[in-house]
C-alpha cells in the first residue's frame, strides 16, 4: 500500500510539473527561433543606435561603415520599378578657367523606397449609342461581371482582405480600422459579406485541391480546434479543422506540395473516415485513436510520428532527473541524426540508409523500452510514455521500409500553425459556416505559400476568372500549383 501511494504521489507530482511548464514555461521542444529573433531585434536596434552616435562624433568611422554597407548590401530586385532623380550641378563652367565642362561619367546609387498601400477607384464608363433613323435603337456594351452585384469591391480588393485575414492574421474589424485611417469607411459586416461570397465561389477549387491530394499515395493528417460561436447557448463550441497535407520535397518527389483543411463540428473518427473516402496509401499521423478506426475500415496504412513519442519523454526529462527518459531521448536523437544526413536524397537512397543504420537503433530500442516498463510503476507518466510508443510500434517502424515516408508528421504540424495564429487573433469563428469559409480560403492561401505563389495575386486573378465564367471542366487550371497569371489588361 505504501509503494502504491508513493507511485501515485509521484504521478501527481509529474502532472503538476507538466501543468506548470505548460502554463509558465515555453512549450516548444526545440529552440524557439521566432522568440529568439524578437530578442535579437532589440539588441540590434541598440547596437545601431550606438553606431549612429559614434558616426556623428567621428567622420572617419562614418565613411568606413558607409563603404562596408556599399560592399555588402547587394543589388535590389530588377523587377521593381525605378524612379530616377538626377542631382546635377547648376553651373557647368570650369571654376578655374571658366570654360565649358563636359560629362565624363556618373555615380549611380539605389535606395529602397515604399509607397504606402493606397486605395483607388476604378471608374467604368459604358457609352450609349443611338441611331438617328431608328428612334428605339440604343446600343451599349454589356456591363462586365462583378463579384458583388451592385457592390463596390474589385477582385483585387477582396483578395487583399482575404490575404490580410488568413495569411497575415488580421481580423476583419482590425482591417476596417486600418481602412478608416485612410478615409475609407467600410463596416466590418460589409467585409464579412464579401468574404462569404468569395468563399462560396472558391469552394469548387478547394474541393478539387483536396481531390488531387487524395489521389496521392502518401498524406499527412492532423487536426486542431476551431472555436465557433454557438448563439443558442451564448458561448463558443469546439469545432475541428482537419488538415491533410502532401509534401514530397524531402525525397525529390514530383508531386507539388499542398494542404487542404476541412471543417468538422467534432473530432469523431467518422469525420476522418468521411474525408478520406477513396484514399489508398500511407497516412502519417499522430497518436489520435480516430485514425486507427480509419485504418481498420479503409485500405490505409498508418505511419506514426516519432516527434510525438519524443515529446512525451522530453516533458519528463524537463521536469527533473529522469535517467530513463533522458536515455530514450538520446536514442531517438540518433534516428534524427540519420534523417538529417539523408534529407533531400532519393527515396531509394533514404530507404537504404535507414535499413543500414536506423533499423538497428529501432530494433534495440523496443526491447529496452519493454525492459524499463517492467521496472517502473505502471501508473507513472513514464510508463504512459513507454506504452504510447510500444502500442504504436508497427506504425513507428514503417518509415524504415519506405524512403518516401517521413520519420514524423512535422509537415502537417507546420501547416497547423497558421490556423493557431488566426485562432489566437480572431478568438473564434462566427458559425459552422464561418469555419468552412476558414477551411476553404486557408487551404488555398497555405498551398500558395508552399508553392512560392503570391497568394494575393493568385486569389485576385482566380476570383476574376471565376466571376467571368471560368469553365468547370478546366478547374485544374485554378489550383495553386498549376496557376499561371493571365496577362494584365490595361484600364482605360
Amino acid at each position: 500500500m505504501l509503494a502504491a501511494e508513493r507511485a501515485e504521489n509521484e504521478r501527481l507530482r509529474q502532472i503538476i510539473k507538466e501543468l506548470q511548464r505548460h502554463r509558465f514555461g515555453r512549450r516548444a521542444e526545440s529552440l524557439p527561433i521566432d522568440q529568439l529573433l524578437l530578442g535579437l531585434e532589440e539588441a540590434e536596434q541598440i547596437e545601431a543606435e550606438g553606431f549612429a552616435s559614434e558616426e556623428a562624433a567621428d567622420l572617419e568611422k562614418r565613411a568606413e561603415r558607409a563603404r562596408k554597407r556599399r560592399t555588402n548590401r547587394g543589388s535590389l530586385p530588377a523587377h521593381l520599378p525605378r524612379l530616377e532623380q538626377v542631382v546635377d550641378i547648376q553651373d557647368k563652367t570650369c571654376p578655374c578657367c571658366r570654360g565649358a565642362l563636359h560629362a565624363i561619367g556618373e555615380d549611380v546609387s539605389e535606395r529602397l523606397d515604399v509607397v504606402p498601400a493606397q486605395f483607388r477607384v476604378i471608374v467604368t464608363r459604358r457609352p450609349k449609342y443611338a441611331c438617328r433613323a431608328c428612334e428605339e435603337v440604343v446600343v451599349q456594351a454589356p456591363a462586365p461581371a462583378r463579384l458583388v452585384e451592385g457592390g463596390i469591391p474589385t477582385e483585387a480588393m477582396v483578395a487583399h482582405i482575404l490575404v490580410s485575414k488568413y495569411a497575415d492574421h488580421l481580423p476583419l474589424y482590425r482591417q476596417a480600422q486600418i481602412y478608416a485611417r485612410q478615409g475609407v469607411n467600410l463596416d466590418r459586416s460589409t467585409l464579412a459579406d464579401w468574404v462569404g461570397k468569395v468563399a462560396f465561389l472558391l469552394r469548387p477549387v478547394h474541393a478539387r485541391l483536396f481531390e488531387r491530394l487524395k489521389a496521392s499515395d502518401k498524406l499527412f493528417a492532423d487536426e486542431t480546434t476551431a472555436p465557433v460561436l454557438d448563439p443558442g447557448r451564448g458561448r463558443t463550441k469546439t469545432g475541428q479543422l482537419f488538415a491533410y497535407a502532401r509534401d514530397d520535397r524531402p525525397w525529390g518527389g514530383s508531386d507539388p506540395p499542398g494542404v487542404a483543411y476541412l471543417y468538422a463540428p467534432d473530432r469523431k473518427a467518422e469525420q476522418a473516415i468521411r474525408h478520406l473516402q477513396g484514399f489508398v496509401g500511407t497516412l502519417q499521423v499522430d497518436g489520435y485513436a480516430g485514425y486507427k478506426v480509419l485504418a481498420e475500415r479503409n485500405a490505409v496504412s498508418l505511419a506514426f510520428c516519432w516527434s510525438h513519442v519524443r515529446r512525451k519523454f522530453y516533458e519528463l526529462a524537463q521536469s527533473g532527473p529522469a535517467p530513463i527518459a533522458t536515455e530514450a531521448l538520446a536514442r531517438i536523437a540518433t534516428l534524427y541524426q540519420v534523417e538529417g544526413e539523408i534529407r533531400g536524397r532519393s527515396a531509394e537512397e533514404r530507404r537504404a540508409a535507414r535499413q543500414a543504420r536506423s533499423r538497428l537503433i529501432v530494433a534495440a530500442l523496443e526491447p529496452w523500452l519493454r525492459e524499463k516498463l517492467g521496472l517502473v510503476s505502471q501508473k507513472s507518466k513514464l510508463a504512459e510514455a513507454i506504452r504510447y510508443a510500444l502500442s504504436r510500434w508497427q506504425g513507428l517502424s514503417r518509415f524504415l521500409d519506405d524512403g518516401g515516408v517521413e520519420i514524423d508528421s512535422n509537415v502537417v504540424e507546420r501547416a497547423i500553425r497558421p490556423i493557431a495564429l488566426n485562432r489566437k487573433n480572431a478568438l473564434f469563428a462566427g458559425s459552422d459556416g464561418g469555419g468552412e469559409h476558414w477551411a476553404v480560403i486557408a487551404s488555398l492561401v497555405e498551398t500558395c505559400k508552399l508553392n512560392a505563389v503570391d497568394p494575393q495575386a493568385y486569389l485576385g486573378d482566380v476570383i476574376a476568372r471565376i466571376v467571368a465564367g471560368h469553365p468547370q471542366s478546366q478547374i485544374d487550371d485554378l489550383v495553386p500549383w498549376a496557376y499561371a497569371p493571365q496577362p494584365l489588361r490595361a484600364v482605360a
